[in-house]
């Protein structure tokens, strides 16, 4: 099994933290997390990919290892230039991406102007509107951005948060959340990620920079494009995918059995094995 590999740059004016699996030589798969993640969410993924695919899983502005902006500009325009600097950085003229969630409207954010840079597009339970119009998911995620503990007195206590707001989510997924989303400092578990700033922006967005309309984005894309929704996703609709289908021809989506929102996370092997097999038919079809 691949292990991964750890790494810093300096892009943006921050320094990024991004994992790395694979031989560098082989195809790139970039991964993208969502709101309240990290790119070691993504390594059951790589482990099943890194035979074939060079993946980079990056720990976004704020998350992980990545440095928190003092600006607090957490917005899907300057994640898409951080993207643009990563690719530019790995020396990569394109790159499959994949992207959960937040991580997905980051990417089609970047589609808007520099789609041509992806070779497949792999949308998780995202796409156009997902963060701009009212849901059963985005109230649940706003409101968990409103209710938040910033510390808890022990890991178990952090642990129970966690599983309370990911009830579907696999206990490795749990386990995987307390390591590398919290951590000890002045004698309380605290958040990796910049909590407080985060919240403050998503929950002000709408007033403050809303996401640009990413529709034209689906309808400019030339390369393959995967959605997997979760077939119980609160935060993805079903009428909303059949839209991207219409907009688009290179558009294919799938439902990942079971799976609520965090897809990856709630059915993993079914997850995986949808990921690898729309790839290696990407790479068949180019050769």
């Amino acid at each position: 099994m691949d292990q991964a590999r750890s790494h810093f740059v300096q892009m943006n004016g921050m320094r990024f933290h991004y994992l790395t699996w694979g031989d560098p030589s082989c195809p790139l798969l970039i991964c993208l997390h969502g709101l309240r993640s990290y790119g070691g969410t993504f390594a059951g993924l790589a482990e099943t990919l890194s035979d074939r695919f060079h993946v980079v899983a990056l720990d976004q502005r704020g998350r992980g290892e990545s440095d928190w902006d003092p600006d607090r500009n957490y917005f899907a325009l300057d994640y898409a230039a951080d993207l643009d600097a990563l690719l530019d950085h790995l020396g990569a003229e394109t790159a499959h991406v994949l992207g959960h969630s937040m991580g997905g409207i980051n990417a089609l954010a970047y589609a808007l102007d520099k789609g041509d840079r992806f070779a497949s597009l792999i949308l998780e339970d995202s796409g156009p509107e997902a963060a701009d119009k009212e849901s059963a998911g985005i109230e649940r995620i706003l409101n968990e951005l409103r209710t938040t503990p910033l510390s808890f007195d022990t890991i178990a206590e952090a642990r129970a948060f966690w599983r309370s707001i990911r009830p579907n989510v696999t206990d490795e997924a749990i386990e995987s959340r307390v390591a590398n989303s919290m951590k000890q400092a002045d004698g309380k578990i605290v958040w990796r990620h910049d909590q407080a700033g985060i919240g403050a922006c998503r929950i002000a967005q709408a007033e403050t920079r809303p996401n640009p309309d990413l529709w034209p984005a689906i309808e400019r894309l030339t390369c393959p494009v995967l959605v997997l929704r979760g077939e119980n996703s609160d935060y993805l609709d079903r009428a909303r995918v059949a839209r991207m289908r219409a907009a688009n021809a290179n558009v294919h989506a799938q439902d990942i059995t079971g799976a609520g929102h965090y897809v990856h996370d709630d059915n993993p092997v079914e997850f995986n094995t949808a990921v690898g097999a729309f790839l290696d038919r990407v790479i068949a079809n180019r050769t």
